[in-house]
């Protein structure tokens, strides 16, 4: 197949089959040289046993052909561990979710007129999206947000990287740092260091929550925003709110070797085969594929053909409201006899080849120069109070290199007292500190002082204290001197 790029199919569940047909009849209308693989994977696969809801040859298709269009997957009550779309999303490191959010003709929201047109870049593999959990008593759950220097900047790169290909002028950096200093702080200061490395783009950084706030309240005034994983998923789903719901919301997964190509919005299984839903998202997902796969020309028809039809007045139930509602047949149908139009009043961005960001793939990315434990955090069950657990482990330090430092509960301090009011849970974080001002813990007297604790109380984990280039690397409890 000289000539043609190869692209893995995937249907999907619910709605999925009818929208991606709709998207390759239009890719197929314009002459684009795609060719496709079709594979499956979601719901029915779930049902035939398969946990991951992804196949073995859906894997082999997705490795060979590096690109991927796919429908939205179900993962059904009762079947299957995990989200197949997190699945492949993780299987192949497409580590950047982009999810572009403009205003369209004929969509009418409270932001009309406005101009919204924005670009979210959300971490796609990190955070407490990593779902590791513990459950660490009867009663108290835990969940790791584990956020990398390497994953930070992976994401600030090709967050600048997307704005220079699209022509954007200004990225904001939205994290919740002024809180979680080392997780969300991690990005801000990559975000940072970065940015100096493109002085043509303006560089913002805003807390998460006001970025949520002024979304709503004046939106027009974002262009990129780059955020961590949870804080990009709400708010990618507030944006497409803005602008008329996720039936206009497209996505791109993009890694250093696959990208994967879908909408934001789920398989809706009680509108699957009644010809009514929006196609629209996976759509405009397929017009960023082809930008991915450097074929600009259908791109671009395909995306000013959207709002040609938008703006004739051809819309799907969902955005009709009382009025004419086309089937998804049709939409698709007047779609493809627009292509080679272009609106008067709805420009469509030119954009350049996206520069994908290539770092070193070793592990330890971040080597520090000195570094030394200090002291160990123990989490400890205890059904004491406070005072009745910190004169026990005070005792069982009496003749270790460690003393007790402080004892908190759910990141308040609670001993020793200062009179505060805690309503504390069976979790309680114990701190030790070494006795001495230089020199480093052992591993031995680490685990001495562990047995010793372990005599009398359950615990549950533990946290090694280190300094790395002479500067303390953990956060201390409120109220913690």
């Amino acid at each position: 197949m000289t000539g043609k790029k190869l692209v893995t199919l995937i249907p999907g569940d619910g709605i999925g089959p009818e929208c991606v047909e709709a998207a390759r009849r239009i890719i197929e209308a314009t002459g684009a040289p795609i060719t496709w693989e079709e594979r499956h994977a979601g719901a029915s696969l779930f049902k035939k046993g398969l946990p991951s809801g992804v196949p073995p040859e859906t894997i082999e298709s997705l490795s060979r052909t590096r690109v991927a269009l796919k429908g939205p997957l179900e993962t059904p009550i009762g079947f299957g561990e995990k989200s197949a779309n997190v699945t492949l999303r993780k299987l192949f490191e497409t580590f950047a979710n982009i999810r572009p959010v403009r205003e369209m003709p004929g969509v009418v929201t409270p932001y009309s007129g406005r101009g919204i047109d924005l670009v979210i870049v959300r971490e796609n593999v990190e955070d407490l999206y990593a779902g590791v959990e513990y459950m660490e008593t009867p009663g108290v759950a835990q969940g790791l947000k584990l956020i990398s220097r390497k994953g930070c900047e992976k994401i600030v790169r090709l967050a600048f990287e997307f704005a220079r290909s699209a022509g954007r002028k200004k990225v904001h950096c939205a994290t919740k740092s002024n809180i979680m200093k080392f997780t969300e702080g991690m990005l801000k200061k990559t975000f940072e260091a970065v940015a100096k490395e493109y002085p043509d783009l303006e560089s913002i950084h805003i807390i998460v929550d006001n970025c949520a706030h002024q979304l709503v309240k004046m939106p027009e005034q974002f262009d990129v925003i780059v955020t961590t994983n949870m804080n990009g998923d709400i708010l990618s789903d507030l944006t497409s709110a803005l602008v008329g719901g996720l039936g206009f919301a497209p996505s791109a997964n993009l890694g250093n070797e696959v990208a994967i190509f879908e909408a934001v919005h789920g398989s809706a299984p009680k509108y699957a085969g009644k010809n009514v839903i929006n196609p629209s998202a996976v759509i405009l997902s397929a017009v960023m594929m082809l930008r991915h796969l450097g074929e600009f020309e259908a791109a671009g028809s395909i995306e000013n053909a959207v709002m040609v039809t938008l703006e004739e007045g051809v819309r799907t139930r969902d955005i009709a409201k009382d009025g004419p509602a086309a089937s998804t047949t049709a939409y698709t149908e007047a779609i493809i006899k627009n292509l080679g139009k272009k609106s008067s009043k709805w420009g469509v961005r030119e954009y350049k080849p996206l520069k994908m960001p290539q770092l070193p793939l070793n592990p330890d990315y971040v080597k520090a120069r000195t570094r030394r434990v200090i002291g160990m955090d123990i989490f400890i069950e205890s059904a004491l109070s406070p005072a009745q657990l910190g004169d026990s482990l005070e005792k069982l330090a009496v003749g270790s290199v460690l003393a007790l430092k402080v004892i908190s509960n759910r990141g308040t301090k609670v001993y020793p007292s200062k009179g505060t009011i805690t309503d504390c849970i069976d979790q309680y974080r114990c701190r030790f500190l070494f006795r001495l001002d230089d020199g480093e813990l052992t591993e031995k007297q680490l685990q001495d002082l562990l047995s010793r604790v372990a005599s009398q109380h359950r615990w549950i984990s533990i946290e090694k204290l280190q300094e790395f280039e002479g500067v303390p690397n953990f956060t201390k409890s409120q109220g913690e001197d």
